[in-house]
């Protein structure tokens, strides 16, 4: 399994993360809603020293963190971007936001 890491280009960057696997599911826990869409998270596959890589120099760019899976949280949190406080879990997929 890799983590998939796509970087939109807006007023402020938003990067979406999340394990591989996870692409095109739809998860549903009462009100709250995951839909891992291949247009917003379908990016760049790599393994988890080169997502740490890409998640710590988009740190500094004011960007907007979106991250989903357990993989995923995991590099994120050795980066630093969230804490575990921070994470929610829906239908057990951890998700976090984080904005820099």
């Amino acid at each position: 399994m890799g983590i998939l890491i796509k970087i939109h280009e807006s007023y402020r960057k938003i990067v979406a993360v999340s394990d591989s696997n996870l692409l095109g599911k739809h998860f549903t826990d009462g009100k709250l809603q995951l839909d891992l869409k291949e247009s917003f998270y379908g990016g760049q596959e790599c393994n988890e020293e080169k997502a740490i890589e890409i998640m710590k120099s988009n740190a500094f760019d004011d960007a907007t963190f979106n991250i989903v899976g357990k993989e995923s949280i995991n590099a994120a949190l050795k980066v630093g971007l969230i804490e575990k406080s921070g994470i929610i879990k829906i239908k057990g997929i951890p998700h976090a936001m984080s904005l820099i």
